[in-house]
């Protein structure tokens, strides 16, 4: 084996959910972590990860690159880092532990560990299965980020209510009908509770949907986020009483239900394959999670725990300590 140091790479190609998934789990396992965005060179961006030969980092000249020293620890995610991962676990001999987040669509056996949900339906003896997304929110980083903005609740009504948008995918749909719909139902439940909403729109959600949310909700108390500067995501969370989120984002299910505060999902109109999301949404009930929304909230609701974080690190940290002890 060749030495290495002790630090992580997380790879992935940039995209946030991507991103969220690997740095999350890193963070959970405390190593120092080094992002590194990649961008495929020609023709490997065109091909899937299967077709790549060993020990190919088909790495873009404009991407970040990968040379030694090796790190301790790779933890990917995504189809575009499947290649470059697998080429840091050949160069460094396998002295580096290298994990994948979700299904890599390789022979999982090239891998020291996968992480992949329960609904993606891998399984294996380096497999760690989760309910949903592996991500970065922790009771800790809520606490510090709504305390930061405590100032920007302090004359909102409680309870407050943050409320996740996504948006338009190949399994949902998300327009300007659909967003007029949502708003009423926000409307209505503001005035149901006599609370306050937290309105944090994604990059999926479109600058009219977001128009039209915060054109119908300008007359309740209530905070749109307007997509410029610092996103407010974490604090938001963290002050919140319940969490309503559309249920076209596993990543931001997941997270939502990491709050251990209420959370009820909205229902997006379907335009494509559903079966994973389907499959996921009902795991997360039958732990009851997450309820659908029907209109009311119950604050006294204490929800089912999900831990696939804490319990995936563990796994990534008891791999660290094999492969120490083998050097």
């Amino acid at each position: 084996m060749q030495p290495v140091d002790e630090f992580c790479w997380v790879l992935t190609d940039g995209k946030a959910g991507m991103e969220a998934q690997a740095l999350g789990l890193a963070e959970a396992v405390g190593l120092p972590v080094t992002m590194k965005r990649l961008r495929g060179g020609f023709p490997w961006r065109f091909l899937p990860a299967a077709c790549w030969p060993p020990g190919v980092m088909g790495l873009s000249p404009r991407s970040d690159q990968l040379v030694p020293p090796w790190p301790r620890l790779v933890i990917s995610c995504g189809r575009h880092a499947v290649g470059p991962a697998l080429a840091v676990r050949r160069r460094s001999r396998g002295a580096t532990v290298v994990v994948h987040v979700q299904h890599p669509h390789v022979p999982l056996s090239r891998f020291d560990l996968v992480v992949a949900p329960r609904h993606d339906r891998v399984n294996g003896p380096n497999v760690e299965v989760t309910t949903g997304s592996v991500h970065r929110i922790t009771r800790a980083r809520l606490d510090e980020a709504a305390a930061a903005m405590a100032e920007d609740f302090k004359y909102l009504p409680r309870p407050l209510i943050a409320v996740l948008i996504g948006g338009t995918n190949g399994a949902y749909r998300l327009d300007e009908v659909e967003s007029a719909r949502l708003a009423h139902q926000l409307k209505d439940l503001s005035a149901k509770t006599r609370g306050s909403l937290l309105v944090t729109p994604s990059r999926r959600t479109g600058e009219e949907n977001i128009r039209i949310l915060r054109r119908a909700l300008h007359a309740v108390p209530s905070k749109v986020w307007d997509m410029q500067g610092e996103n407010p995501y974490f604090g938001w969370l963290g002050a919140a009483d319940a969490v309503l989120v559309t249920g076209d984002s596993v990543n931001m299910v997941s997270e939502a239900t990491a709050t251990g505060k209420p959370v009820y999902r909205l229902d997006l109109p379907t335009v494509g394959r559903v079966e994973k999301f389907k499959r996921f949404h009902a795991a997360m009930e039958e732990l009851d999670a997450v309820r659908p929304f029907e209109g009311r909230i119950d604050l006294d609701w204490t929800p089912g725990t999900v831990d696939d974080t804490p319990r995936a690190a563990a796994r990534v940290k008891a791999l660290l300590a094999e492969r120490r002890a083998d050097a």
